[in-house]
């Protein structure tokens, strides 16, 4: 068989091999959000054809506004929150050797449910939650005179402990990705550079965080998706309409299905689905522009 001919049958081998993921994909993906966009132009009830009036009516939504001041400001604080500690506890596990036995164990948080999770919070910060009874052990203890309460979810103090529980079941991947970064860096060359004078700290800024960049495209983009899924932490402890710091766009897309909003829910969903498409797009040409982009090749 001629070279040709060989090419042309392993082509058609990919295609075949290619053919039932490409017909899933277009089955459950592609022509739900071709739906999607087209049910974005029409009303919910009568399916007339109303333009850009849904996406002007989302604008103007108090609710949207301020599920997206909400959520911009969770991602804010949470990516350079679980990022930074993740590369710190890293930094600090690489220098044992018998870290590359244990890397599992801190992948165990993402194996808990998020049901049994929540019941973990609502035992610490509930109204009569075990953190307020020690802290009302502690006033009497110190004779200070004063009760001390850990608000619960219903108050502004639930921005916080959502960060906190959010930071709590992300840090074990973080860490293990940043572990993997950093044990790939060629041992000759810090070894090297220590011979020449170069210190621990000079070591790691030189050498190894300059090799980290690939890493952290993946880890910013991952827990910036991931950032977008704790709506089940927060509407399983606070419900539909929590407190207002923490409703996000999750709760405002939850209740505009129950009311049966759909065209709303439409246009703010090609509204978030654009914005984070072209977040991870811009994310990716500067990564690529530096030289550490997904594949990381020049």
């Amino acid at each position: 068989m001629s070279r040709r001919g060989k090419r042309r049958r392993a082509n058609q081998a990919a295609v075949w091999f290619a053919l039932p993921s490409l017909c899933g994909v277009t089955l459950f993906l592609i022509l739900p959000l071709a739906e999607m966009i087209q049910r974005s132009f029409y009303t919910a009830m009568t399916e007339g054809y109303v333009g850009i009036s849904n996406y002007r009516a989302v604008f103007q939504n108090e609710a949207f506004r301020l599920a997206c001041r909400n959520t911009l400001r969770f991602v804010a604080v949470c990516l350079p929150l679980l990022i930074g500690l993740g590369l710190l506890i890293a930094v600090c596990l690489a220098r044992f050797s018998a870290v590359r036995f244990v890397k599992t164990l801190f992948l165990l948080p993402m194996a808990i449910p998020g049901a049994s999770l929540v019941l973990v919070w609502k035992m610490a910060f509930a109204g009569g939650g075990f953190l307020n009874g020690f802290l009302t052990w502690a006033s009497g203890v110190w004779g200070s005179g004063t009760v001390y309460r850990a608000e619960h979810m219903g108050s502004k103090t639930a921005f916080y402990v959502l960060v906190f529980s959010y930071v709590w079941k992300n840090l074990g991947y973080t860490v293990v990705l940043w572990l993997a970064g950093i044990l790939s860096v060629p041992v000759a060359i810090k070894e090297a550079a220590r011979m020449d004078g170069a210190g621990r700290v000079k070591c790691f800024l030189s050498i190894e965080l300059p090799n980290l960049k690939p890493v952290l495209y993946t880890i910013t983009v991952l827990s910036f998706l991931n950032s977008f899924k704790v709506f089940r932490e927060a509407y399983l402890v606070a419900g539909s309409y929590p407190d207002e710091s923490i409703y996000l766009l999750q709760h405002l897309f939850n209740n505009w299905f129950v009311n049966l909003e759909y065209d709303r829910m439409a246009a703010a969903a090609v509204i978030m689905g654009g914005t984070l498409f072209a977040f991870i797009w811009l994310l990716q040409r500067i990564w690529e522009k530096e030289g550490v982009g997904g594949s990381h090749e020049k």
